[in-house]
C-alpha cells in the first residue's frame, strides 16, 4: 500500500508519534511499526509532521474567486487554492446579498458537490452568513440586503442548495429569530450568532432554542460590558457554544485570542480564516459583495476602513497561535481539525488520523509551510 515510512504523525490523544502510515481505497488503512507494509512511499522529509487535513467552516473566497460568484469554476478556484494551505474540507460561505444572488450561490454549490471533483478541497456544505443579521453590526455586509429571519426564505435557500446548508449566521435578537433557530436545530443545522447586538438574555433564550456557534467571535457583535456581557461575554460564559476566531492578529489582538482560548473548553474553539477572494493574490484593489476592498500589508478593508474579511491562510493561523499566542502545536492543530469536525458532525470520518477514517492529511515543515496535502488518498497539493 502507499503511504509514509518512519514519519512524525500527530495521532489525536497520543501526540506526535514516529510511525508508519498506510493508505488504501482513500482511507487510512494502517498505523504501526511495520514499515514493509508501505510499498509505495510518498515524499516525506525528516523535519516535517503529518497532521489531519484542515477544516475551514467559514471561508468566502480565495485565488480571485468568491462563493457568491455563483459558479462551479469559482468554487474550483477556491478549492484548489485552499489545498495549498493544507485545507481538505470547507464550507463555502455566502454573505448578505440579494435573494437572486444567494440562490445562484446555493445552486452552484449543489452542482459542484454533485460533480465531486477529485482535485481541490472538498466542499462539505454551506455557511449561510446573513442575510438575517443586525444593522447595528453590519461589518462588511451590504446593508440594503439585510432581511428579517424567515423560516420559509431559509428553506428556499436550503432546497436550492440540495440541503447543503450546515451553518446559518444570524442575529438572535431580531424578530422571529427564535423560530428560525428552533427550525435549524430540528433539522440538524447549526445556528450561529453573528453580526448581532444580542445581550445575555437574548443569548440565553437562543441557546434554549438550539444556538450552538459564535461567528468570528468578537467581530461584528455586541461587546462585553460589566452590566451587560453582550454577545462577546456570552460567548466566553456559555461552555456549550463553539467559538470561531480569525487568528490573523488583525481581527483579534493577541491578548483577545489568549482570553478566548483560556475561557473556552478545549473542543469549543475553532480556527476559521473568513478569507475573501484576495487571498493568495498580491496587494491591490479587490471586491466583496459589490464593494471595493483595498488589500494592503495583510489587511483587507472597505473604503470606509471596515475590515472586509481576511486574507489569512489556515496554516498561518496555526503558526500565529503557536509562535505568538503560546499555544501548543497539537492544540493549535486540534482547533483546525478535531474541533470543526466535531462541530459539523463529521468527526467519525475526518478531523483526526485514525485507522478507517478518510485519508485527509497535511504535511507541514518546521516553518509551518505546507509541503503536501492529501484528500481521500489523492495528492491535491505538492509544494
Amino acid at each position: 500500500m502507499k503511504g509514509f515510512r518512519n514519519a512524525n504523525v500527530y495521532l489525536y490523544g497520543k501526540g506526535i508519534v514516529k510511525t508508519n502510515l498506510g493508505i488504501e481505497n482513500g482511507k487510512i488503512a494502517y498505523i504501526g511499526d511495520d514499515k514493509d507494509k508501505i510499498t509505495d512511499v510518498l515524499p516525506y522529509a525528516e523535519d516535517t509532521v503529518i497532521v489531519p487535513g484542515f477544516i475551514d467552516q467559514h471561508i468566502h473566497g480565495a485565488g480571485g474567486a468568491d462563493a457568491m460568484d455563483g459558479s462551479v469554476d469559482a468554487l474550483k478556484t477556491i478549492a484548489n487554492a485552499l489545498a495549498s494551505e493544507g485545507t481538505t474540507t470547507f464550507l463555502a460561505t455566502t454573505m448578505t446579498q440579494s435573494p437572486e444572488n444567494i440562490l445562484n450561490a446555493m445552486k452552484a454549490v449543489k452542482e459542484y458537490r454533485e460533480l465531486a471533483p477529485i482535485d481541490g478541497a472538498e466542499i462539505a456544505g454551506i455557511h449561510l452568513e446573513g442575510p438575517f443579521i443586525s444593522l447595528k453590526h453590519i461589518g462588511a455586509q451590504p446593508k440594503e440586503y439585510v432581511a428579517k429571519p424567515d423560516v420559509d426564505v431559509f428553506d428556499k435557500y436550503n432546497n436550492a442548495s440540495g440541503n447543503a446548508i450546515k451553518i446559518v449566521s444570524l442575529a438572535p435578537e431580531e424578530e422571529n429569530a427564535d423560530k428560525l433557530i428552533a427550525h435549524l436545530n430540528e433539522n440538524g443545522i447549526i445556528a450561529s450568532v453573528g453580526h448581532s447586538d444580542a445581550g445575555y438574555a437574548d443569548m440565553e433564550k437562543a441557546i434554549s432554542n438550539g444556538l450552538k456557534n459564535v461567528t468570528h467571535t468578537f467581530n461584528a457583535q455586541k461587546g462585553l460590558h460589566h452590566r451587560e456581557i453582550g454577545t462577546v461575554g456570552s460567548a466566553l460564559y456559555f461552555d456549550c457554544l463553539n467559538a470561531e476566531a480569525i487568528c490573523d492578529t488583525i481581527h483579534l489582538s493577541i491578548p483577545a485570542i489568549k482570553l478566548l482560548i483560556k475561557n473556552k473548553p478545549h473542543d469549543k474553539f475553532t480556527l476559521i480564516t473568513d478569507s475573501m477572494r484576495a487571498k493568495h493574490l498580491s496587494d491591490g484593489i479587490s471586491e466583496l459583495g459589490g464593494q471595493t476592498v483595498i488589500v494592503k500589508n495583510g489587511e483587507a478593508r472597505l473604503e470606509n476602513g471596515a475590515l472586509a474579511g481576511s486574507i489569512l491562510k489556515m496554516n498561518d493561523a496555526i503558526k500565529n497561535l503557536v509562535l505568538k499566542c503560546d499555544v501548543a502545536f497539537t492544540d493549535a492543530v486540534d482547533f483546525a481539525t478535531v474541533n470543526p469536525a466535531k462541530n459539523l458532525g463529521l468527526f467519525d470520518t475526518v478531523g483526526s488520523i485514525e485507522q478507517g477514517k478518510r485519508a485527509n492529511l497535511t504535511v507541514l515543515d518546521g516553518e509551518f509551510n505546507v509541503k503536501l496535502t492529501i484528500k481521500d488518498g489523492n495528492v491535491i497539493y505538492k509544494a
